[in-house]
């Protein structure tokens, strides 16, 4: 019995790294442009999970290296995170120096409790603009809305692109994990923020962890408004790579797993590929609870 076990165990793992070899295969090296005045982006959304002593073998000091390697070796252009605290922003800004780090802690307006951060690649990006409001009835100061358990925030940026002067609307956000309504009210406020704010001819990318699986309310809210919000998964022009889910709980083979962290780009955006890189390290160890998303984006001359 216990060979059989085993062997499971290991039919699971090679499952596992095969998927992640493909993904870092097709995704490791830059895609190559489809045009001279067309770069592709790569875009790529991860919770963090926050630092916390209690998690053990799985505090951030255990991962945070390996956390910085994984987006190192992918170099997307536009990251959104979730769960940020200062010491773990100071960290990824000291290991991960090509990136300018925007946004503000959700507590206090300025480093008191988790950032949904953007982090944006200097060479890849001009920041023209960015800020951060919260997910509630009074968005310009640190407030909680409706049922929230916490107070939620977006961080945005306009960016406009260094190698041909493509502008990118991006934002980041956290919905919240127990409130329903508010994670509706707060993905309608970001529908509402982007209407207003997104300027003629500019391309629109929003990454998050929207605790929210597709199909409910939240997800159909994003995706079936009139700012044309897209899945990058569902359009993706090459077969998604790595498994569909994106939570993890801190194991490397979930047998469960929630589809809840999302890229979606707008209505003219092509994606190229798209992967959820269930990879993992030493000991098994995966570098947060999450697995991160990727996207490769052709955003070219109109796209919006």
């Amino acid at each position: 019995m216990l060979a059989v076990k085993l062997l499971c165990v290991q039919k699971r793992a090679m499952a596992l790294l095969t998927t992640a070899l493909a993904a870092v295969a097709a995704l490791t090296a830059a895609p190559a442009p489809t045009s001279k005045s067309c770069p592709p982006l790569r875009v790529m959304t991860y919770n963090i999970r926050l630092a916390l002593e209690s998690d053990g073998p799985n505090r951030w000091e255990a991962r945070r290296d390996q956390f910085i390697g994984q987006i190192r070796l992918m170099h997307p252009a536009i990251l959104g995170m979730q769960e940020v605290v200062a010491a773990q922003k100071a960290d990824l800004e000291r290991g991960l120096p090509d990136y300018r780090f925007l946004g503000v802690a959700r507590d206090d307006g300025r480093s008191a409790g988790e950032f949904s951060s953007l982090a944006i690649d200097r060479a890849a990006f001009r920041v023209q603009s960015s800020g951060t409001f919260w997910l509630s009835p009074t968005p310009s100061v640190p407030s909680m809305g409706w049922d929230a358990a916490y107070r939620r925030i977006a961080t945005w940026a306009h960016l406009v692109r260094r190698s041909d002067g493509r502008r990118i609307l991006a934002l980041n956000t956290h919905l919240d994990n127990e409130g329903k309504q508010a994670r509706l009210e707060g993905a309608r406020e970001i529908l509402g923020w982007l209407q207003a704010h997104r300027t003629p001819g500019e391309a629109t990318v929003m990454t998050g962890d929207f605790n929210s699986e597709p199909g409910s309310p939240p997800y159909q809210a994003l995706t079936s408004s009139a700012l044309g919000l897209r899945d990058s998964r569902t359009i993706s022009r090459s077969p998604p790579v790595g498994p569909e889910g994106t939570f993890n709980d801190f194991d490397p083979l979930p047998k469960q797993s929630q589809r809840i962290d999302y890229v979606l780009v707008g209505p003219r955006l092509q994606v190229k590929d798209y992967a959820v890189l269930s990879w993992h390290g030493e000991g098994g160890r995966t570098a947060s609870d999450h697995f991160p998303v990727v996207a490769d984006i052709d955003a070219c001359e109109g796209s919006r």
